[in-house]
């Protein structure tokens, strides 16, 4: 999945000089979110800008990737950039909850829910690859890359965006900017909202693994007292993992020989994975939640990492942003069809009184989840372990679980199909 070459050349080469400046709202941000909002309004009649800084190639070339929900599936199903994705990732069939070395493991399966997955593992180049291509074929959405956001004045009834590209300052009249920059967002930053939330005692050891295990459909999730580990299934028996540990352990984690450091994950994975292959670059990122006070100003509307973020348990973070993407473009639609200005602040708090507090939901499982189990106090480790067997047992537990890792509680985007 490339870009054709002369097309890909069009839309980093174009000259801004030549372009329509004048658009009904601006994206800024071209990673998967805010290409999954500008690809939800592809030819919707609504003139749309992505700003992104960097180059399309290198926006899609970050090593990494994702959990994706199935309403994330159904999202992109709706959009129309699904079948470009599918064939191309990893889908599992199981997911299996564990608390150390406790011998009760929560067990999920696809006949729960009554689908054919639990969930998907995608990259990040296959995911943008696909959503820039799309993108490629709409006259209606234009894409400056690399281009830096300087200025942006917020005034009545338009934004004015200054733009630099190269050497060259350009202005761009929108009705809406889109902050969707990632979690240190320059946009949210620029209008002084301001944010909530605490850094966590502990850093994420990202990796990919190959593996001998028979079969390669299960998603695990295995607590342990220093963190919880999340492991995905990608293509030809690999894995993705993110190891959480206090800071000083993560790092030791990270400068670790290799074969020292596979002989500590064999045994983190209890031989689930068999013997382990690294065949990645470790890295270390510390993590936090966050959670904005506010998504929204007149004309100007917060999404994703610039809106909120949480722990990686769980693997929620870049579906809520999908999600945020779905809303938005549905409410935007909904008010351009009735003639409504949508940049207007009535208009935006539609939005985010929808996605403020379900994403606030989430956030706060993310967080009860790592404090419950990365706790050795020993009424904690007795509540937890009595939930876990519940939850195996108890059906209404644990499809509600179910339901709300995976994306299908709370209310549904137009967008989502099945």
């Amino acid at each position: 999945m490339v870009l054709l070459n002369d097309r890909k050349e069009q839309l980093t080469n174009q000259n801004l000089s030549n372009l329509k400046l004048d658009y009904d709202l601006a994206i800024v941000g071209g990673g998967i979110v805010g290409a999954t909002l500008a690809c939800a309004l592809k030819n919707s009649g609504l003139k749309v800008v992505l700003i992104e800084a960097k180059s399309l190639e290198m926006a899609a070339a970050k090593r990494q990737a994702y959990a994706l929900s199935l309403l994330s599936g159904k999202i992109l199903k709706g959009i129309g950039v699904w079948d470009q994705i599918f064939p191309h990732i990893s889908k599992f069939r199981h997911i299996r909850l564990s608390d150390g070395t406790y011998p009760e493991i929560v067990k999920f399966e696809k006949e729960d829910l009554g689908t054919n997955f639990l969930g998907y593992v995608a990259e990040h180049k296959v995911v943008l690859t696909a959503l820039q291509e799309f993108l490629s074929q709409s006259d209606d959405i234009k894409c400056l890359c690399p281009a830096e956001v300087v200025k942006i004045n917020y005034e009545k009834s338009r934004a004015e965006i200054e733009v630099k590209q190269g050497e060259t300052l350009h202005k761009i009249s929108t009705k809406l900017v889109i902050g969707a920059d990632g979690r240190e967002s320059r946009i949210r930053q620029q209008v002084g909202i301001k944010t909530k939330g605490w850094k966590y005692w502990q850093s994420c050891v990202a990796f990919t693994v190959k593996h001998e295990a028979p079969v390669n459909d299960i998603a695990f999730e295995r607590f342990w007292p220093t963190g919880p580990m999340g492991v995905l299934p990608l293509s030809e028996n690999r894995c993705q993992i993110v190891w959480s540990n206090p800071h000083e352990r993560a790092k030791s984690l990270l400068e670790l020989d290799e074969k020292d450091f596979l002989n500590e994950l064999e045994f983190y994975t209890g031989g689930l994975l068999g013997k382990l292959e690294l065949v990645s670059n470790r890295y270390l990122f510390p993590v936090k939640l966050m959670q904005c006070d506010r998504y929204i100003l007149p004309r100007l509307a917060l999404m994703g990492d610039a809106a909120h973020c949480c722990h990686p348990v769980g693997g929620q973070g870049l579906n809520l942003g999908i999600r945020d993407a779905a809303v938005l473009a549905e409410i935007l639609l909904e008010a351009d069809q009735k003639g409504e200005d949508i940049g207007d602040i009535a208009v935006l708090k539609r939005y985010s009184n929808w996605r403020k507090s379900e994403n606030l939901g989430i956030l706060g499982f993310t967080d009860f989840l790592t404090r419950m189990f990365s706790n050795q106090f020993l009424p904690v480790v007795i509540l937890r372990r009595f939930g876990l067997w519940m939850m195996q047992r108890v059906s209404f537990i644990k499809i509600f679980a179910l339901k709300l890792m995976t994306g299908l509680k709370g209310r549904t985007p137009i967008l989502a199909k099945d």
